[in-house]
């Protein structure tokens, strides 16, 4: 080659390695919008095939369900440390480990308490279902007042009597009917103990015996909190009883008498959060943190439907663990200025009690926390659904996050997002039931990523098999760049002033 053929043939290589090298740089910047393209990201990093993996492994049978309180739910949060180590992040828990231990106060109905209406003797947890685990002891005729309608009980005497009910399996068809159905129930229970009531029977009918083997699952665990909460707390009450529909023919015969003595007892068992931190690059901004939340805990073990009793929670939600594992694996190859820190709460079932007791006692200072970036259940329903809890007033406690997720989906993600479920006036109340609540309410800018409820939710069907793995993935995506850009900004966002919930 002489020379000038040789000058062509370096500047040609000179000009392809330059392109190469501007095109690798660009394909860092998550195409640029809206502000992380001050700082290159690994979104590489995140990959379906290691989501699929992860969430066949979380939600396999081998851990049972990963009941909150449980030694699955141990078991479960070990493998998951386990992974977060192999990753290479840093452990965020107590006394230099990836783990906070703390306790769980389980309230129960005993096992010697006694319910029998005329000739039935009936079982709580499998004949009959106390709605609320209190002393009581009652001994009184039962009466049936229908519906309950107030032509109905106008020709009753209800007055030192226990009263029967039968209860519609009509309600809202949008919904997943345990507020509406427990709502009811209490409400008009404590409308007829007012006027002289001594007990409460419900019994389905045709069409609401389903709901009654959905939903009474729970009812035989009992009541948990944080020791000192009020589910702790044991008092005298009326009682509350839910029936099968199988009982709504011998429950109308007149004469029978109503008995039951009801004892509960208390329990203390150990949860855990598993804490894992990748450790900002700004030497100052790196004691600043952005929050990567979900939880890892499940149903368990109960009552076995179409013959499986492991309720594996795969969308509810190893789907949102799995994606949580996806964006430290980003972070912790490539980390932002501000720390990242990704806590899996536990017993989050039982009432929010991990991320309750985080912003208790958290590992790093409270207000150190920039944003929580919360995940649960982001794998089920239409491919390009989604929704985002803390969207809209009253639930929207910081513009700024929210429009920087708005901003990424609308470059990146590209969902179709529903607010129905943001609303207030929502029926399923459904900002109220995941792990950003605690941060929320403690003045944390917060928000949750979610693809809403299903026909499996909380039943032994929500298998990984039918996880939509690659929307997983764009989620998980989603909520890397969101935080990566806020991880990188050399501001932290703000909490909107005069931010106040509804409940």
């Amino acid at each position: 080659m002489d020379y000038l053929n040789c000058q062509k043939f370096c500047q040609r290589l000179a000009t392809v390695i330059t392109l190469s090298l501007l095109l690798g740089a660009l394909t860092g910047y998550a195409q640029s919008k809206p502000g992380s393209a001050k700082a290159p990201n690994a979104i590489a990093a995140i990959q379906e095939s290691d989501i699929k993996r992860d969430l066949f492994s979380l939600a396999d049978d081998h851990f049972r369900g990963r009941e909150g309180g449980s030694l699955d739910e141990l078991k479960a949060s070990v493998w998951i440390a386990n992974q977060l180590r192999a990753m290479g992040l840093q452990p965020g828990g107590d006394d230099g480990t990836f783990f906070q231990f703390f306790h769980i106060q389980r309230t129960r109905i005993t096992e010697t308490s006694r319910l029998a209406i005329g000739t039935h003797q009936l079982v709580h947890g499998q004949d009959a279902f106390i709605l609320a685990p209190a002393i009581a002891s009652v001994d009184a005729p039962l009466v049936f007042a229908g519906k309950g309608t107030p032509d109905e009980l106008a020709n009753i005497d209800i007055k030192g009597k226990a009263v029967a009910l039968e209860f519609s399996g009509t309600g809202p068809p949008e919904i997943s009917y345990r507020r509406y159905l427990f709502g009811t129930m209490n409400r008009r229970a404590a409308e007829l103990i007012k006027a002289g009531a001594l007990a409460v029977v419900w019994v389905s009918d045709a069409a609401a015996q389903s709901y009654f083997e959905r939903w009474t699952t729970g009812l035989e665990r009992g009541r948990y909190d944080l020791p000192g909460g009020a589910n702790t707390r044991i008092f005298s009450q009326a009682p509350t009883v839910w029936l099968p529909a199988s009982a709504l023919d011998w429950i109308k015969q007149p004469g029978q008498q109503f008995t039951n003595v009801v004892n509960v007892e208390s329990f203390s068992y150990p949860s855990v959060n598993i804490i894992a931190k990748a450790p900002g690059t700004d030497p100052t901004l790196k004691n600043e943190y952005v929050l990567y939340s979900t939880h890892q805990d499940h149903d368990g073990v109960r009552r076995a439907v179409a013959g499986d009793s492991i309720w594996n929670g795969a969308d509810d939600n190893a789907s949102g663990c799995t994606a949580t594992m996806a964006i430290g694996r980003a972070f912790a190859r490539k980390p932002g200025k501000r720390s990242a820190l990704f806590i899996f709460h536990g017993a989050e079932e039982r009432g929010l009690l991990g991320s309750r007791y985080y912003v208790e006692h958290p590992t790093v200072p409270k207000e150190s926390i920039v944003a929580v970036l919360n995940a649960e259940m982001i794998g089920r329903n239409d491919p390009d659904s989604a929704a985002i809890l803390g969207q809209q007033v009253p639930h929207r406690n910081s513009t700024e996050l929210v429009n920087t997720a708005l901003a990424y989906n609308q470059s990146e993600a590209h969902f179709k997002l529903d607010t129905l479920w943001d609303k207030p006036d929502h029926p399923e109340g459904w900002y109220f039931r995941s792990d950003h609540l605690p941060y929320a309410r403690a003045g944390v800018p917060a928000i949750a990523f979610t693809t809403l409820l299903h026909a499996d939710y909380h039943t032994p069907k929500d298998e990984p098999d039918r996880i939509n793995t690659a929307k997983v993935t764009r989620i998980a995506r989603w909520m890397y760049l969101t935080g990566w850009d806020i991880a990188n900004r050399p501001d932290r966002i703000k909490v909107d002033p005069g931010f106040k919930l509804e409940r």
